[in-house]
């Protein structure tokens, strides 16, 4: 018997109230799924995921990030974490589902999956609470901090400094989703880079709660975590035994095609990480789990859990 996709809210310590969903395992549980969704979408897009994870024994449990969803914050309006202090924020809110995860199905091991965005929380929300986690699949993203991130940046505070940092950053919006989506010429949406799967595509257009423009303070806040994410004396705060997963989308230019998150891994193996699985895989788009192969990468995911719960 399938389980429900529960949706509820709880308040966070940051002051925001979390929208969250979750589901039961069907059989004995073996684990516990926290889930982190991708900028400009919502945890909701993730009730495939559940469902999945939930048939292979596992809870399921994710929140709409600060400015995205319906979670609500009296200074996070749609595309911002918040006025100041954004990402630590969204991280504590994360540290918030983990704590509320283990007190609803305790006894069980607690594992992080994070997608694009998430997946750039994932890493600075391991370098800061590894200990509560039982391992990390981060997919989709790069933590890069190479010249142009430094430029990016500096335009992005430029930017802010003339319209203010909840403006929606144009910048941003040039140099990232249109960019990437000029690769797939000639285009039939705005967001033909997210997958082959059109019907999947056309899902997120017509979603209100998809493809809105964030501010540029939101970028900054993400932007900084990808230094953060970068730093080898951050990534050496990690704890060594800690489980990671890291996989790229071979046509994801979001990830440099996957070499970005192959160069994470690298980075983590120096940084004394001793369980460290990467992979990139061939012709497919940046939302992995809405691509035409997304059963194969489902079934790799819940094998990998398997395999450490």
């Amino acid at each position: 018997m399938a389980t429900e996709f529960i949706n509820y809210s709880f308040e966070s310590p940051t002051g925001a109230t979390l929208n969250v969903y979750s589901g039961e395992a069907e059989a004995a549980p073996r684990g516990i799924v926290q889930a982190g969704h991708g900028m400009a979408e919502h945890a909701a897009r993730y009730e495939r995921l559940a469902a999945d994870l939930n048939r292979a024994g596992f809870h399921f449990i994710a929140n709409d990030h600060r400015g995205h969803g319906r979670t609500r914050a009296p200074d996070a309006p749609l595309g911002i974490f918040s006025a100041r202090n954004g990402g630590q924020k969204v991280l504590d809110d994360m540290l918030a589902v983990n704590m509320h995860a283990r007190e609803k199905w305790p006894g069980l091991p607690l594992f992080y999956f994070g997608h694009s965005m998430g997946s750039i929380l994932g890493v600075s929300y391991c370098i800061r609470n590894s200990d509560r986690l039982d391992g990390a699949a981060l997919w989709n993203s790069g933590v890069d901090a190479g010249p142009m991130l430094r430029i990016f940046r500096f335009l992005l505070k430029s930017e802010r400094f003339f319209k203010g940092s909840d403006t929606p950053s144009r910048i941003a919006e040039k140099l990232t989703f249109e960019d990437w989506n000029a690769k797939f010429k000639p285009n039939r949406t705005a967001f033909d880079w997210l997958s082959r799967d059109e019907a999947e595509v056309d899902k997120y257009v017509a979603d209100p709660l998809c493809g809105f423009a964030c501010s540029s303070g939101l970028w900054l806040d993400v932007t900084g975590m990808m230094l953060n994410g970068a730093d080898d004396g951050e990534l050496a705060r990690i704890r060594n035994e800690l489980p990671m997963f890291l996989l790229g989308g071979g046509a994801d230019p979001c990830s440099s095609l996957g070499s970005a998150m192959t160069r994470l891994s690298t980075r983590l193996r120096k940084a004394g990480i001793t369980d460290v699985k990467d992979l990139v895989l061939p012709e497919t788009r940046h939302e992995t789990l809405n691509e035409i192969n997304r059963d194969d990468a489902t079934a790799m995911l819940i094998e990998w859990l398997s395999r450490h719960a």
